[in-house]
Order: structure tokens, then sequence, then C-alpha cells
């Protein structure tokens, strides 16, 4: 048994985040304890580890969708790559003396709370450990998602998702089907067209996209960007210039407009056909699902060995894709670009609380925690880029820094305390009450069918229903006196 006083599960933007913060305050002399970083791969990165498809890039600019901490002047492009941010995440690891705390190739097989011990008992298939916290740095995007298709099995060619794609993967002269229009699909199909002999796009529904406008940074902007100032003005910039998206996924008619108009005109713009521009055209209101930043995939969809097909793929028989319309389509390899478990992590069933209860069982009806951290009946237990701590708007790294803040200041308590922190029912109950009811009117939940929303209970849980800042101002500080039990009477 390896006894220390956390353990972080996951090596990816949230998970190194809590590692380099940690260290950080250890080399200071203001260390919370021991600490290891649990991995089931054999590097760091997480989503930007796994996913490496051509094309594969982050919508997020690269000086916003980074560390505060550990800003970075030589970001080359204004939208950084897959292999640039994993890059990033390898560097950072090991300039921030973070490797020796990892423990690659130890994935969790199981978490439970010892109620006798007050510690948290996790095991992986090579060693045990115990530890007052653990710090749940999963993600949302760590679980591929394959949907239901007839007959996969029988397929007698590669089938590949885009998470765990096979860069030996030899597309010349194949057919290809390519199923999904979402955020990896729009990166993806320019590559497979100029690749394959042909692609079939297999679309359930279409997406918005909007001009993506990336660039390289040229000589003069790196030369200033070697400043620190510069950057963190140029990141507070981004930040705000983001921040002024949310009023689109709030509904208001004017920033919502003109949202709607600046997806059309792209349309407008790259699609001549008017019956292939209606057959792209959502029939939802944009925001509902994930807006697409793409000036490449309009004119993917237009080359001649490239077929739309309007609905989703149903079945297989043998080599041929049988399409929710009845089409038939001949196919020699199968990619499925079908995004992930998002909204309920498989993660949740390995972790059990107080009572011999799941998490997984605990979030029957979709995800849920106090400050977008905690759970009740989970003492000791801080969940990373979990219940409604993810935006639609602005970038992930900002509200994984506010919840490194908030763990930070929960270990600094618990050094300090012998109890164990959870957080009451009540409390829970009226943040997630609060959130609910924000939600409501919020684009997300207008009638599309999205990740963001959790299937069975119909609630927003991945998404925070409102501006970034206020997320930071909200839950950016540990507050003690909200885990106390109200007193009857």
């Amino acid at each position: 048994m390896n006894d220390v006083d956390t353990v972080v599960v996951g090596a990816g933007l949230a998970g190194l985040g809590m590692g380099i913060r940690l260290r950080r305050l250890a080399a200071a002399g203001e260390g919370r304890g021991s600490f290891v970083v649990l991995e089931r791969a054999d590097e760091v990165g997480g989503t930007w580890r796994d996913n490496v498809y051509p094309g594969v890039a982050c919508d997020i600019p690269s000086h916003l969708y980074s560390y505060s901490f550990r800003t970075k002047p030589d970001w080359t492009r204004l939208y950084p790559s897959g292999a640039e941010l994993q890059d990033y995440l390898r560097e950072a690891a090991r300039d921030e003396g973070v490797l020796p705390h990892l423990r690659f190739g130890e994935p969790v097989t199981d978490a439970r709370w010892d109620e006798d011990a007050a510690r948290w008992l996790v095991t992986t298939p090579v060693a045990r450990y115990r530890a007052r916290a653990l710090v749940s740095a999963v993600g949302r995007l760590s679980e591929p998602r394959i949907p239901a298709v007839g007959a996969l099995e029988g397929f007698p060619g590669p089938v590949v998702h885009t998470a765990a794609w096979d860069p030996g993967l030899n597309l010349a002269g194949a057919r290809v089907g390519l199923v999904g229009t979402g955020a990896s699909a729009v990166q993806l199909l320019p590559h497979l067209a100029r690749a394959a002999d042909h692609v079939t796009v297999f679309q359930r529904s279409a997406p918005y996209v909007v001009p993506r406008g990336d660039r390289v940074y040229d000589e003069h902007e790196l030369a200033a960007l070697a400043d620190a100032g510069e950057r963190d003005r140029l990141r507070d910039r981004l930040f705000w210039e983001a921040e002024a998206g949310f009023p689109a996924r709030l509904g208001a008619a004017e920033a919502i407009g003109a949202l709607r108009e600046r997806a059309a005109a792209h349309l407008r713009a790259q699609v001549r056909d008017p019956r292939l521009r209606a057959a792209l055209t959502p029939d939802y209101e944009i925001g509902c699902k994930r807006v697409l930043l793409s000036d490449d995939f309009y004119p993917a969809l237009q080359r001649a060995n490239v077929t739309l097909e309007t609905s989703a793929l149903d079945r297989l028989e043998g080599a041929s894709a049988v399409a929710a319309s009845g089409a038939r389509h001949q196919l020699d390899v199968l990619v499925f670009a079908t995004g992930f478990h998002a909204a309920r992590p498989p993660f949740a069933e390995l972790v059990t609380g107080r009572d011999g209860i799941r998490l997984a069982d605990r979030w029957a009806q979709g995800m849920r925690a106090y400050a977008s951290t905690v759970v009740h009946g989970f003492p000791n237990l801080f969940v990373l880029d979990g219940p409604n701590a993810s935006l639609g708007h602005n970038s992930a790294v900002y509200m994984i820094e506010t919840q490194l803040e908030y763990v930070l200041g929960a270990l600094d308590h618990l050094a300090r305390s012998d109890a164990p922190l959870e957080i009451p029912l009540e409390a829970e109950d009226a943040y997630v009450a609060e959130l609910d009811a924000a939600a409501r009117d919020t684009v997300w939940l207008s009638g599309c069918t999205s990740w963001y929303v959790d299937e069975l209970s119909g609630r927003l849980t991945l998404l925070w229903p409102g501006y970034a800042h206020t997320f930071r101002e909200r839950n950016g500080t540990f507050d003690a006196a909200a885990f106390r039990v109200p007193v009857a009477g």
C-alpha cells in the first residue's frame, strides 16, 4: 500500500495542471503534502495525446488555450494544432518537475472511500494507494462513443474512431465512410478527401459552421510576444472577445441573429449549389450544438469524390453501408467521428463513496456537484472538468484553473483539520437548482440533441450556463462554511 496525501487521476490538461500547481507549491515550501498522478497511458496529454487524426487542432486560440501560469511565447499559429499542444504539455511536465510524480500505465480500476480510515483506497493493476484526497481529472473527451450500428462487427474493412486513429492506415484507392459532421469530422474530411478514392459523409444533422480564419504568427508578432506582459495582454483581449459571444447562447435576439447570419453568409459564400446548401442548413437554433470553425469543410464536401448522405448510418451488410434513408454505399474503410461519452463518464462506475454508493448511481439523473467540483456522499473527492464546469463559448483552461484554485484551498483546509470535507446535500441541491434555472432559457435547451445535455434527464450537465468570469467569481475560492451541516431548530 502506497500512502500519499493526494491521488490525481489523469494527466491531461486538468491533471497535469493540478500536478504543476502542487509541485510549485512544494518547491516554494508551501506544499500540500505528497501526491501522485495516475495515468493509464504511457505519456501525458489526454485529449491531445489520443487524438492524432489528420488535421486535429483546437478551436480556441493558442494563447488562451494554455496555462496562465505557463504562457508560451512561440505558438506558431492563432489556433494550435494537436501536435503543438501535445508538445506544450510534454514540455510542461518535464520542466515543471512533475515527471517523478507520474505513474504511467496505471489505469484506476477501483476507488472507494474507507469510512473508518477516512481515506480513499485507489487500485490500479500494479499498485494500491491510500490517500486523503482524490482528484478526478479524467476529462470529458476520454471515452470514445460509437453509435449503435447494426452488424458493425461484420464489416470486412478497418473501423476506426478519430480518438484512436491509426497513423498507418492506408487510404489510397479506398472508399471511406465518415460518420458524423461534428468538430472532428470537419477537420478530418479535407484530409480524407485528398487521400481516398471516395468519401461518403453520413450526416445525422447539419452543423453550423463559421469561418476559422487561422493563420501563422509573423516574425513581428513573435518578437512582441517574447514579452510576458504582451502575452498576458493578448490573453486578456482574447478572453473578453470570447466572453462577448455568450449573449448569443442566452438567445439574445441581436446577438444570436448576428451569429446566425455569420454562419449563413459563410455557407452562401462557399456553397453555390442551392440543393447542397439546403442539405447543409441546420434545422435547429444556432449554438444549441457546438458551433464549428472551418474554412475547408464546405469546399471538401463539394469535391467530385465526396458524397453527402443526409441521414445517419443505420446498418452494415458486409461492405455495404445502409443509411437511414435506405441509400446504400459501398465502403472499404469506416471512420467514426462521433464524439465521446461526455455527459456520463465511465470513470464514475469505478468510484464508490459513503455507504457503498457508486458515483455513477449518484449521477443517475445526470452529473451534479456543488461548485461544480464536490459531490455529496463522496468526502474529499474533487472533480475537475466535470458537472457544469465546461463552456460553449470560451476556453476550458480558464475553467480548469478556476477549479484548481478551489481544490488547493480545500487541500489547505484538510491540512489543518482532521475532519473529511463532504458537502451537505442541501447545499448541492440548492446549487444544482440554481444552475438548472439559469440553463432553462439558454439556446442549449432549445430542442436539439447534443452532448452538452444528459440524454436521460434532459438537464444541461456539461456547460456552465453563464459567462466564464462569473464561474470564477462564484467558484474560484474555497469556502469551508459551505460544508457545515445546517443545524435544525
